[in-house]
């Protein structure tokens, strides 16, 4: 389907997945954080084949431009009834195929900017020309391990002791700009912001390892098959830059987040803020999501203005 938007100028741009309208309004909420943080790069929307015509209609009245990508699957995948919506982040790794750019920092639709971040758009990695073979090949935050909701299908190693960031509870000051190395606790990784440098050699060692049987084993599909394929070779980034919501919460990493620090909220699990708004209630879930509430009131009385309402 035609955009009517023009083409990405530029050799940098972050990138974000969308496959259903279920998260659109995170998705326009994020490209107005962007810009209201003054970024100086575009986002490019990556759809599949079943992101309906309102949803482009969307996109294109906003001006915000976007590219089809094929939806990846591996051959054997593991079922993941417990949350349905992993199924679709196996496509996200479509962002290292890129080549036409120097550099994409992939974003969920599910994170809300609040300071800018345009110097991930520099920090050095390996040459595409090394095709996953150096020590930098990505960018990433570390997952946290600490399973604060008990979730029985989480694995069971996943702890306190085990997560990286409680290794940083006794110097909380050094957690805002530095991260503990990439092999810190289990090595793990969250995929919800990741630095890359596409390179056909890296995509085609990813899309090796989808028709492995290995995938079908993997608990958290791409952050996965990231951590297994290149264990130990990726650039761990400070929390504030893929603040998960979960570490502000007491008794979890309340320790070291900040929120004047923090450039970058991931609301990771459900309710998303904008279900909450979907049902006209009062919600007290998370006090962080007043945070994103307040920027979409925003965006949208913005777009009232300029005549556009379309119930996203």
């Amino acid at each position: 389907m035609a955009s009517g938007v023009p083409e990405l100028g530029g050799s940098k741009v972050w990138s974000t997945l969308i496959t259903k309208t279920t998260y659109l309004s995170g998705l326009l909420t994020l490209d107005y954080s962007l810009k209201k943080a003054g970024s100086k790069y575009p986002l490019l929307v990556l759809y599949t084949d079943s992101f309906p015509a309102e949803g482009h209609n969307a996109l294109d009245s906003r001006k915000i431009a976007k590219r089809r990508v094929p939806y990846l699957l591996p051959t054997t995948s593991k079922d993941y009834t417990n949350d349905a919506r992993f199924n679709d982040c196996w496509t996200k790794l479509t962002s290292f195929s890129l080549t036409e750019y120097d550099r994409v920092v992939q974003l969920d639709s599910d994170m809300l900017v609040l300071q800018n971040m345009d110097e991930l758009m520099d920090i050095p990695l390996d040459a595409p020309s090394k095709n996953g073979t150096g020590d930098r090949v990505f960018a990433a935050s570390h997952a946290c391990l600490c399973n604060p909701l008990n979730k029985p299908h989480y694995p069971r190693d996943w702890v306190p002791a085990n997560c990286a960031f409680s290794t940083q509870h006794d110097n909380p000051d050094i957690a805002q700009t530095v991260q503990p190395p990439a092999t810190a606790g289990l090595g793990e990784l969250n995929s919800g912001l990741l630095v890359i440098n596409p390179s056909q050699g890296i995509y085609h060692k990813i899309l090796e390892q989808l028709a492995s049987p290995a995938a079908s084993e993997y608990d958290f599909p791409d952050q996965s098959l990231l951590g297994d394929v290149f264990k130990g070779q990726w650039v761990a980034l400070p929390y504030i830059y893929n603040a998960l919501k979960t570490l502000r919460w007491k008794g979890v990493h309340d320790t070291i987040w900040r929120d004047d620090n923090v450039k970058n909220v991931h609301y990771i699990l459900s309710p998303k803020p904008w279900d909450e708004l979907a049902d006209g209630q009062d919600h007290d879930h998370d006090p962080s999501h007043a945070w994103w509430k307040s920027l979409n009131a925003e965006r949208l009385a913005e777009e009232q203005q300029s005549g556009l309402a379309d119930g996203f």
